[in-house]
């Protein structure tokens, strides 16, 4: 005659058959992931770096993983509004972030009760990385570094220098310039590079510093001229333009970047395939040569890697932020 199951068994056996169910569950799904579409968050308007970048990988993805990747522009608030709305999203990636370098790393030292956090995070490859090039528009009277810099000298005050955002890299760039150089140019916020480049090329502002993607095709096209790119060394598809030390600003430096995330707490299979098919797009003959033609550099990091890459970033720019007490309102 059998004995009877006592509670706690029955109850221990009952947990045990529910864990292994779930865990079952967990690896099927992550097994079959993707089996639907993908939506790639671009925390800034449609023309932008960031935005060019998501769309230089979003429909290869889409081959790669079989599944249709949507780039969906999530602008304003600083990069926030889009940032947030993937530190919500369910961690099973099925939404993620195409993130920008000032976004993640400046926003929380700039930003008193930031609704997001980079810890909502976990990087999962490097898009591009892309130093920032020196523009002034047509109208301003000068063809190089050091004459630009006599000309703001010389009219303190009635320059603007426009960003892509309040706390952006081309907004702590404009901040240390001014800063490197003695100037006082006037900080002129935009919703994202697009506009910011529209309005310097209409000559509505006299400067913009910003990453070579969004302006290639003007300064080729001669709508605005560039003085210096702020990098250690020249790049391949601009060989003409020097770099900050050859224009006679040397220590002067601005590395910008574009980066996929996902929500914290992402399967680490799941992020590891993301990871995968970027870095093999990112190899691809076609894209190096468009991420060349934009002036921008790709790395084949493993996730862990851009993670923590990422980590160190926050700390940089909070300390340039602290140590320059740089403000929005700046």
């Amino acid at each position: 005659m059998k004995r009877p199951l006592k509670r706690r068994s029955f109850v221990a056996l009952a947990t045990t058959g529910l864990a292994t169910t779930a865990l079952a569950g967990t690896a099927r799904a992550q097994g079959s992931y993707p089996d639907k579409p993908i939506t790639m968050v671009v925390p800034a308007p449609p023309g932008g770096g960031t935005d060019l970048v998501a769309r230089l990988y979003s429909d290869l993805l889409s081959q790669e993983l079989g599944v249709q990747v949507i780039v969906d522009n999530k602008g304003g608030g600083n990069g926030n509004i889009g940032t947030a709305l993937v530190a919500r999203a369910k961690p099973d990636g099925y939404t993620i972030l195409m993130q920008y370098s000032a976004y993640h790393s400046a926003n929380p030292a700039l930003i008193k009760d930031l609704n997001w956090k980079p810890d909502d995070f976990v990087g999962v490859a490097m898009g591009a990385m892309a130093p920032h090039v020196i523009v002034v528009a047509k109208k301003v009277p000068v063809d190089d570094l050091k004459s630009f810099i006599a000309y703001a000298k010389a009219n303190p005050g009635k320059l603007n220098y426009a960003s892509v955002g309040a706390g952006s890299v081309p907004h702590l760039g404009g901040v240390l310039l001014n800063k490197a150089a003695g100037l006082d140019m006037v900080h002129v916020p935009y919703k994202g590079s697009g506009p910011a480049t529209a309005d310097i090329v209409a000559g509505q502002v006299e400067v913009l510093i910003v990453t070579p993607p969004a302006v290639s095709g003007h300064i080729r096209n001669g709508n605005v001229k560039a003085l210096a790119l702020a990098s250690d060394k020249r790049l391949p598809s601009f060989p003409d333009i020097p770099t900050t030390a050859e224009a006679g600003l040397p220590g002067f430096t601005l590395d910008g970047w574009f980066a996929l995330f996902a929500p914290a707490g992402t399967p680490q299979p799941i992020v590891d395939k993301l990871n995968a098919a970027m870095v093999k797009i990112g190899k691809m003959e076609a894209v190096v040569a468009r991420a060349n033609q934009l002036g921008t550099v790709l790395k084949d990091w493993p996730a862990a890697q851009m993670d923590s890459f990422a980590k160190g970033e926050v700390e940089t720019w909070g300390k340039v932020i602290r140590d320059n007490n740089i403000t929005i309102a700046q």
